[in-house]
């Protein structure tokens, strides 16, 4: 079985939308096999989006990940990673379709609900950073 890592971000938690997305998680057959919510430390927000680093929207991201608790979580299941990344939806709400998450409840290219392992390799880093202490 395939695993990615699967995070919740501040807008969705404070706006009370974890049990849908994990509702829809769960209907598409996929299992939550760890969960965490908790605020996350400056050095693993930094370290998570370390790619983005040099670019101008990089603190403003770091900060906005920072405002709050997020619910990290590992998903496993067939083809997952592909699979989440298409109920997520596009990065901008703008373009992201009706029945993603993203196209259903984000609103802005900053605060867009979700985050999802784009590769297995994304996705084996991510879940190392988040879940292994």
């Amino acid at each position: 079985m395939e695993k990615t890592f699967v995070m919740i971000k501040p807008d969705g938690v404070r706006r009370g939308l974890m049990g849908e997305i994990i509702g829809r998680i769960e209907k598409k057959g996929f299992r939550i096999t760890r969960a965490k919510l908790f605020r996350p430390s400056r050095a693993l927000v930094e370290e998570h989006y370390k790619e983005h680093r040099e670019k101008p929207f990089y603190e403003e991201l770091v900060t906005y990940i920072l405002d709050g608790p997020v619910m990290a979580m590992e998903v496993e299941g067939e083809s997952v990673i592909e699979a989440m990344r298409t109920m997520i939806g596009s990065t901008d709400p703008k373009e992201a379709l009706p029945g993603t998450i993203r196209g259903d409840f984000a609103y802005s290219i900053t605060e867009n609900i979700i985050h999802g392992s784009d590769s297995a390799a994304s996705a084996e880093r991510e879940l190392k950073l988040w879940f292994d202490d």
